[in-house]
């Protein structure tokens, strides 16, 4: 069973938003190969609108260009990515999403995919608390099994 293959049948049933894309990082890529329904409803779209396009769809007029430019240049390195964006969903809406995206090597070493796991903050109010979770919360606490083998990983915790 390949990387993307486990991804795929654990993300299905999960709180937490994973989408997987190929490798291509110019425009018009990434292309997204597999999310799961909780993309599907951070974003606002079915699922069938989802695959086959490049998450770029989510971008807007707040979205930040120096933030896209660190995030392409971490993909690009082959480097993980880890921080926030402002997204608009189906409806034109706007949320700040927290973006954890990793790539999936091969067994030969190669970057195959890259994976990403997303979730919906919001500011906190007063001053920032110490540790990983910084100026921002999330929307939601889940208590989804496969939240403990995500944290075990580190995601949504800064390198």
């Amino acid at each position: 069973m390949t990387a993307f293959e486990l991804i795929r049948a654990l993300a299905h049933r999960a709180t937490v938003s994973v989408v997987v894309t190929d490798t291509t990082i110019a425009s018009p890529g990434p292309i997204i190969l597999c999310a799961n329904e909780a993309f599907g409803r951070l974003v606002g779209r079915d699922l069938i609108d989802i695959l086959g396009r490049s998450p770029r769809f989510m971008q807007g007029k707040e979205t930040r260009r120096d933030t896209l430019d660190t995030f392409h240049r971490a993909l690009a390195a082959g480097e993980r990515f880890h921080g926030y964006l402002t997204n608009y969903r189906g409806d034109g809406s706007k949320y700040r999403a927290e973006v954890d995206c990793r790539p999936l090597h091969a067994a030969d070493g190669r970057i195959e995919h890259f994976v990403a796991f997303e979730r919906e903050v919001v500011r906190r109010i007063g001053r920032p608390v110490e540790g990983a979770g910084g100026r921002y919360e999330p929307t939601r606490v889940s208590n989804d099994l496969l939240t403990d083998g995500l944290r075990d990983l580190g995601l949504f915790e800064h390198a």
